[in-house]
């Protein structure tokens, strides 16, 4: 998966789990609690809708890896091989 791809569904899962969320002005570095209402039910939403959008298991140690765009993105690239 092109890393674009693999953005816009990172993107496409965090509009489902918090629809309060603007995707489209996220600072890529900056974890994703910083720049919006996330609560810890949105978060583990967000993680286990990408497990199955992506098709991938992610233990629950690793999940503070997805806590922002570029860290989700970084982690699923390694994760997809």
């Amino acid at each position: 998966m092109d890393q674009e791809t693999l953005k816009q569904e990172i993107l496409n899962q965090l509009r489902e789990a918090a629809p309060d969320a603007d995707p489209d002005s996220l600072e890529a570095d900056t974890p994703f609690r910083d720049q919006f209402e996330m609560d810890s039910v949105d978060f583990l939403n967000f993680v286990l809708g990408l497990e199955k959008r992506l098709g991938v298991s992610i233990p629950e140690y690793d999940y503070p890896q997805l806590a922002s765009l570029e860290g989700a993105r970084y982690y699923l690239t390694e994760k997809l091989g």
